[in-house]
């Protein structure tokens, strides 16, 4: 099994994506662009190895009009050497790569217009597949598309549509249920009329089920039969809902209680799970560490490090539980720590703990502060105390004395992120 998260990192330096708008679309600014991202997507492919994080779906946006004859660039050319680095890191690791191409890759629209811009970002995000030279398991998702008015006439379409597509997009398309229109029975029935397999999303599938009740593991049994050999290892989508928000809403963290009890009662612990989740990478390590106990106490100990003022501005007697909970070597308590963890994230920051955690950051550069920045972070605290400044400001000038005294443990310490 594979547990993994899509597009972008919290929490790890230097991994922003760029953009670019149509008008300001040079060549020179495309390139400007495609170079930043291929550095960017390479730092997370190395913090994802670093990790054991073997489960990545690209960002589409990779390359800034990929598909578009905005972009005139023969990018795959021009970044050749940087798409095999990449892609060798990616080999050799054993990580699996994926894409899912966005809203407007609609392959059963009935706007032909529409179908030929779906099909020619799929050659887009299929040539990216082939520059990083891996094979035919690393997969692109998409779903079905709309229903305009007749869903059997839609899918009949989606299936022409697919007869249209070049055998390598054909080899790697998976298709996914989703949360409105396409039931997982239909998109099973898409899979046997064009041999697609079937990406099953546990969330889709419990706002929008087919009449035949049935819960996930009879579905992801289902479904596992769809893949072939070549696939690959049978992959799925995993989120949980946000309870204050609209349906299909991921929270803002995989609570890691519900996820075991999902993981438990797996049939096949082997299948690949995408969580879907707004903290990406960090629900990630937590759910790879809860399912892994053979890291051993140096993970949990490794992540303390990165959660300890996090957790020490909203609770000190939470913070003081965790130091607790490590001090036995012997053991891994991976459940208890992110239990934990959890419980202090869910409460409201206390300004006495955030002034404390303020200072415990400022002591990393305390002594080699220039006097100005000693003179500015003691303004701003005082002003926090007062409350004539907020603790997003103290924390945004922590966060430049980070980088500015290049404080790599605060680097990496997710007080900045969460």
């Amino acid at each position: 099994m594979s547990i993994g998260y899509a597009c972008l990192v919290v929490g790890v330096p230097d991994t922003n994506m760029s953009s670019v708008i149509k008008k300001n679309a040079t060549e020179e600014k495309l390139m400007e662009v495609i170079q930043h991202n291929l550095a960017a997507f390479e730092k997370m492919v190395d913090y994802n190895i670093k990790e054991g994080i073997m489960l990545y779906r690209i960002s589409s946006d990779l390359i800034p009009f990929g598909s578009s004859p905005v972009n005139s660039l023969p990018w795959w050319d021009l970044y050749k050497e940087d798409f095999q680095r990449i892609g060798q890191k990616i080999i050799n690791s054993g990580m699996r790569v994926s894409f899912h191409p966005g809203q407007y890759t609609v392959l059963n629209s009935p706007d032909e217009g529409v179908v030929e811009r779906a099909i020619e970002d799929l050659r887009y995000h299929n040539l990216i597949m082939e520059c990083l030279g891996v094979d035919y398991s690393h997969k692109m998702v998409l779903h079905v598309g709309g229903v305009y008015g007749d869903k059997e006439t839609a899918m009949e379409r989606f299936v022409q549509n697919f007869a249209r597509l070049d055998e390598p997009i054909q080899k790697r398309l998976i298709i996914e249920n989703d949360d409105r229109l396409y039931t997982v029975e239909d998109v099973l029935e898409i899979s046997r009329q064009t041999g697609s397999p079937v990406v099953y999303d546990n969330l889709h599938h419990a706002i929008n089920p087919p009449e035949e009740a049935r819960d996930d593991y009879y579905w992801i049994h289902e479904t596992s039969k769809t893949w072939k050999p070549e696939d690959g290892r049978q992959k799925m989508h995993y989120s949980q809902q946000d309870p204050g928000k609209r349906d299909g809403a991921h929270t803002k963290t995989i609570y890691l209680d519900t996820f075991m009890e999902f993981y438990r009662k797996l049939e096949d612990p082997t299948i690949d799970i995408m969580l879907e989740v707004k903290d990406k990478n960090i629900s990630t390590v937590k759910c790879i560490n809860a399912t892994q106990p053979e890291r051993g106490i140096g993970a949990l100990e490794k992540e303390w490090a990165r959660y300890k003022y996090t957790i020490l501005e909203r609770s000190q007697p939470i913070y003081q539980q965790i130091r607790t909970l490590l001090k036995d070597k012997e053991a891994y308590p991976a459940e208890e720590f992110y239990q934990l963890i959890e419980q202090a994230l869910e409460q409201e920051i206390d300004k006495g703990d955030a002034i404390n955690a303020a200072q415990h950051v400022w002591g990393y550069f305390r002594d080699q502060a220039e006097l100005k920045d000693v003179t500015a972070f003691k303004r701003n605290l005082k002003k926090f105390e007062e409350d004539t400044a907020t603790l997003a400001t103290l924390k945004r000038q922590l966060k430049r004395f980070t980088d500015k005294y290049d404080q790599t443990y605060l680097k990496h310490s997710l007080y900045f992120d969460l």
